[in-house]
């Protein structure tokens, strides 16, 4: 039996339509901003993998640090117990993090992550007796696939099965200069009429939504105004952490700094899955108490995983290396000259840029983003031209691992304006 019809018969794979799914591709070789597949074909990752490498596929140093850690301690319980990786990492991510930061919640995922914050949030007033239960969020937003994540998500095809077992969630719109104003009426009146507990949002770019970006300054007035309606406030960077917009955290282009936030994906440079929920003193205050039960009662098994925490550790050093952001400047300027080349192409609805993030909106005849049916015939033209994208829907997008080249990007973007002329 082959690899193919083994993986047919055993596997099911994520986010697939069962039924007409193609045969996936054997990929048996990373290197660099590339995968090899089992034909050798060279194939150029314009995703980073769902968003999660950094630095490339199989970077020495990485592996390295993570071989090393390997032979000294892989897994440790993390209740009653600690570790360097653990403890090294944390301290070396709050020199990044903003200064109201204060303390470091370990968990294995992105959605887990943000799952975390929403526990947290709900559990603070919990212990401080002024139960309040509500959320805001934006619409559009995906925070995950856990139960949580799904509540404060937006209500679609990624969660309509179970939309009756969600909790309620109440949501404003993307700010914009048009209706900022109306937006901060909408978000204090829901605070008047509401136990608003928390405000939960994807800093400057709505990652699943389609790569749909926003100006800090309207984010800024909502923070401070959720600060003076006394509402926590969530950033959730699991998508824009780690240099993606340009900065190191999206935030960093905010002047008021989010209570809670959540990182994963790039963290450990595409290497293994950890999730970090860090957050402000006054959250982590409401929890020391004589009171057993207002202990925080959730953890994961693999919960500041060593090795995990060693790959990051490792990512954080090329982070921090001046070439590292030479080449994400030198990726945000080709996105942007091609995002002004292909501004007025007729089949284009809208390019939209931020850092490392270039995202093309195809005009179509359906309005839908996820299901419209111009993924599969993107995704099947840029395959067959060595380039890997996951198009959502009628948005093609590119986010490359920081290691690729001049050459690299300009094949992507050569190859974008000739499937647009083909259309």
């Amino acid at each position: 039996m082959s690899l193919a019809e083994k993986d047919k018969q055993y596997i099911w794979h994520p986010f697939t339509h069962l039924k007409y799914a193609e045969e996936p591709l054997n990929l048996v070789r990373g290197e660099g901003a590339y995968f090899i597949d089992d034909t050798g074909n060279r194939l150029f990752d314009g995703i980073s993998s769902w968003w999660v490498n950094l630095h490339g596929h199989c970077h020495p140093y990485i592996s390295k640090k993570v071989s090393e850690q390997l032979f000294t301690l892989e897994h440790a319980m993390f209740s009653g117990f600690t570790h360097q990786p653990a403890v090294q990492l944390a301290e070396r991510l709050m020199a990044h993090l903003p200064g109201n930061q204060s303390k470091i919640f370990y968990s294995d995922n992105g959605s887990t992550a943000v799952e975390v914050a929403l526990k947290m949030v709900i559990q603070y007033w919990h212990n401080l007796h002024k139960p309040k239960h509500t959320f805001i969020a934006l619409e559009n937003a995906y925070h995950g696939d856990t139960f949580g994540g799904m509540s404060v998500g937006e209500r679609n095809v990624f969660n309509q099965a179970f939309g009756h077992l969600l909790f309620d969630v109440v949501r404003i719109p993307l700010p914009n200069k048009h209706n900022i104003e109306a937006v901060k009426e909408q978000f204090s009146a829901y605070c008047r009429t509401h136990d608003v507990a928390g405000f939960i949002f994807e800093p400057l770019v709505q990652g699943a939504a389609g790569m749909l970006m926003y100006e800090a300054s309207y984010l800024d007035e909502l923070i401070e105004l959720a600060r003076e309606q006394d509402v926590i406030t969530i950033a959730d960077e699991v998508m824009t952490g780690f240099g993606r917009t340009g900065r190191f955290f999206a935030v960093d282009y905010l002047e008021h700094k989010p209570d809670i936030m959540c990182l994963s994906k790039g963290l450990t440079g595409g290497y293994m899955p950890l999730g970090v929920t860090s957050c402000a003193q006054f959250i982590y205050n409401a929890y020391i108490s004589d009171d057993k039960t207002r202990t925080f009662f959730h953890g994961h098994s693999y919960t500041a995983n060593p090795t995990a925490c060693s790959a990051a550790l490792a990512s954080l050093d090329l982070m921090e290396e001046e070439g590292t952001w030479k080449r994400i400047a030198e990726i945000e300027a080709g996105h942007h000259s091609c995002q002004v080349s292909l501004m007025t192409h007729p089949r284009v609805r809208q390019v939209r840029c931020r850092g490392t993030i270039l995202a093309v909106e195809l005009h179509t005849a359906e309005h839908t983003h996820y299901l419209n049916r111009a993924a599969e015939s993107i995704s099947e033209y840029f395959v067959k031209r060595h380039i890997l994208l996951r198009p959502l829907g009628n948005i093609l997008y590119v986010i490359p691992p920081y290691c690729s080249t001049g050459a690299d990007l300009e094949h992507v973007y050569k190859t974008i304006t000739e499937f647009l002329n083909q259309l």
